[in-house]
């Protein structure tokens, strides 16, 4: 007997449901009595029972840190795994730093995992799982801001209860992935376009999707979006070099469901799938109830420069630099075809005058599988080094963010990197393409015409390849092009 495939989607719905429905129910309080003085101690009862869960997660990118780099135009066929691991960023730019991997200390707090403190990490012990960072729904649960152990001063203050946060254990929360992707690059707010601590309990306004029922949101989980099976959880981030599998809007809004259906302008609006992301209209603006980071100046440590406020958040600080920071911001647009260009470890830097993209999206108007999607545009600076130009690995951790020495900080980094430091470098401009995925508006707060076309300011139409506003021009002619 055949199935269709609305069908087949419907039944691993199904199974999910009554897997969600087991999980979410079971109270594990006769399971997990302790007292539990560690994390690990806890992760011991834990596999006794789901032993097949923790070889499933052993295999993912959030124990691991690292993939194939199926994401990275021109590297697809790569067999080499990256990742956090072992890529730089433009936020604090690398755990690598120090001898044997020192800044693991402090960088592996939002690993899923006990003990990551140097390069040299066992990724076969499962009782080094964190199981309770992901499962844990009450007790406070917290990490230690060092070690990559639990915050045993907490426990000893009596602001976290581990017992009962073993005792908790449930589906992930969005407190769960928020302990971590809400905080991504180093303070609430920093790292995504509206992905921050606001999120746990939004209004419908902030977000569609996460606003609570009683303003009129769904109120819907992480997972909801981000399908997880085999504890591989779906997504590509647009700075990462490995997916497992994609989230889309079409997961739900399709079929009866189907996009613009009741709009009195349904059928126009449709026309524009064939170029315009879901996300670029309905995401008109991000960072709506916190700022977010939108620039950063490694080149102004260990400066004395007068600390101001933008947006509540301070603009300097001593040992990381200057930074700017943005709310209600309009997204800047760009084509993507669904791949990314990204600076890697070691690439040189042919033109050092110009900035440096550390992850843009890769297609073009002539790309007919690219659409225009918006982004957050960050910016900043970070050392070359002057003789082999390339970016260089330097040792935040104990060392730059404690003595603003950035000698000692860049051999230091190449120390724990292997990258060679040549004994000068210069500071070069970096810019990063983040994809704004989240704080989806209702629909009646969705771009108009008038914003885009007509006269309206919000798509720099030229830079987008076209001749001009395409109701004027026309659109792309994809007749013979790849």
């Amino acid at each position: 007997m055949k199935y269709s495939s609305r069908m087949a989607s419907f039944m691993v719905f199904a199974l999910l449901l009554v897997a969600y429905q087991v999980f979410a129910g079971q109270d594990h309080t006769e399971f997990l009595k302790g007292p539990f003085k560690s994390g690990p101690e806890v992760t011991k009862v834990c596999i006794e029972c789901h032993e097949k869960q923790a070889a499933d997660f052993m295999k993912t990118t959030h124990w691991k840190w690292t993939g194939t780099p199926n994401h990275v135009k021109g590297m697809e066929k790569s067999k080499k795994e990256y990742g956090k691991a072992n890529m730089i960023n433009a936020f604090c730019t690398s755990i690598q730093g120090g001898k044997d991997g020192l800044v693991h200390e402090s960088c592996g707090k939002c690993h899923a995992g006990y003990g990551w403190t140097s390069t040299n990490y066992d990724f076969t012990k499962k009782e080094n799982i964190d199981c309770l960072v992901c499962h844990a729904l009450k007790g406070n649960y917290q990490r230690a801001s060092e070690a990559c152990v639990v915050d045993t001063k907490a426990m000893d203050r009596g602001s976290m209860d581990l017992d009962l946060a073993a005792k908790s254990v449930g589906l992930p929360a969005r407190r769960n992935c928020g302990y971590c992707h809400f905080f991504g690059g180093g303070g609430d707010a920093v790292k995504h376009a509206g992905l921050d601590s606001t999120l746990e309990k939004p209004d419908r306004k902030q977000d569609v999707h996460m606003g609570t029922k009683a303003s009129g949101g769904q109120d819907m989980s992480c997972q909801a979006c981000h399908v997880t099976r085999e504890h591989k959880i779906s997504g590509a981030s647009s700075t990462m070099a490995h997916y497992d599998s994609r989230v889309n809007c079409e997961q739900c809004h399709s079929g009866a469901k189907a996009l613009h259906q009741k709009a009195k302008n349904g059928k126009i609006l449709n026309r524009h799938l064939a170029a315009v992301a879901c996300q670029t209209c309905h995401i008109p603006v991000f960072a709506k109830e916190q700022a977010t980071k939108m620039s950063w100046k490694w080149s102004d440590v260990g400066k004395d420069i007068k600390v101001e406020e933008q947006f509540d958040k301070e603009t300097f600080a001593k040992k990381k630099g200057s930074f700017t920071w943005g709310m209600n911001v309009k997204p800047v647009y760009a084509w993507s075809n669904g791949m990314i260009e990204r600076y890697m470890i070691g690439d040189k830097i042919r033109d050092p005058g110009k900035p440096v993209y550390m992850a843009r999206p890769a297609g073009d108007i002539k790309d007919k599988t690219a659409k225009i999607f918006p982004y957050k545009l960050y910016t900043g600076d970070q050392p070359m080094d002057a003789k082999y130009k390339y970016l260089s690995i330097f040792q935040q951790y104990k060392s730059l963010w404690a003595d603003y020495n950035w000698e000692k900080a860049l051999k230091g980094g190449a120390e724990g990197s292997g990258l060679p430091y040549s004994g000068t470098y210069q500071f070069v401009n970096t810019v990063t393409y983040i994809a704004a995925e989240h704080e989806v508006s209702p629909k009646e707060e969705a771009l108009q015409c008038g914003e885009c076309h007509m006269g309206g300011d919000r798509m720099n139409w030229k830079a987008l390849g076209y001749k001009g506003d395409p109701m004027m021009v026309g659109g792309r002619k994809l007749a013979g092009k790849k």
